[in-house]
């Protein structure tokens, strides 16, 4: 599952440039013009990380990121401002409403994607490193390998998808419309049934005798990978 990008901007060839090299990268890339249509994106797919221009149409960046900020699901995403603004004063402010990092314009694009990696590393180290790891569940994103202690794990293709994206955002709770998207795709139908089918199969295959189990279901909510740090 590629980390997914949302890039807040305005200027259509910036956007296309900014694709391009993203793509090129390994991203996903989602866009919005404005901030109101930035917010609208992220409560129908949330990303990893957001480029997010300061001058916007309709709601500028600063305001973007205060109520990112001020949102559960979007608290801790990671947010890279872009901006043609360069005192310093501005610089502060946009750190104070909650930006990780401050590119100012113009930009060379491997600086750009440079600074993406530092951020993903930092924050959401899960998104930079090939092995991931949780409670005594490794994943090799590479091998598509797991293991569960020293005992091998046999994974059917959405089952390794699923475990991926679970370990990726290890405690948080996630309802069965998000882990679709995330899994399957925003544009794909899957019945919310189906989701429950594939967390009883990944259950199955991740739990042996004596093993607790690593996935919790929370009523009403959804799912989590919730187990204590071995």
């Amino acid at each position: 599952m590629r980390p997914i990008i949302l890039v807040v901007e305005d200027e259509t060839a910036l956007v296309s440039l900014l694709r391009y090299n993203l793509e090129k990268e390994g991203f996903e890339v989602l866009e919005a013009t404005d901030g109101e249509e930035a917010l609208l994106v992220m409560s129908e797919r949330q990303p990893d990380l957001v480029l997010l221009d300061w001058m916007l149409p309709k709601l500028s960046g600063i305001e973007v990121c205060r109520q990112m900020r001020r949102r559960s699901e979007s608290r801790n995403t990671p947010i890279i401002m872009l901006t043609a603004r360069g005192e310093e004063g501005d610089r502060i402010r946009g750190l104070n409403a909650g930006a990780d990092d401050y590119v100012p314009k113009p930009f060379s694009t491997n600086e750009l994607i440079a600074r993406i990696h530092a951020v993903l590393r930092r924050i959401r180290p899960a998104l930079a490193e090939e092995t991931l790891a949780f409670a005594g569940i490794e994943m090799n994103t590479a091998t598509h390998r797991v293991i569960r202690g020293e005992r091998p794990v046999h994974l059917g293709p959405t089952e390794f998808r699923l475990l991926r994206f679970l370990i990726e955002h290890p405690k948080r709770v996630f309802g069965r419309d998000q882990i679709i998207d995330a899994v399957w795709g925003h544009d794909v139908y899957v019945d919310d049934r189906t989701v429950d089918v594939h967390i009883r199969r990944l259950r199955k295959a991740l739990n042996g005798p004596g093993e607790a189990d690593p996935i919790r279901t929370v009523r009403a909510a959804g799912y989590a990978l919730d187990l204590p740090e071995i």
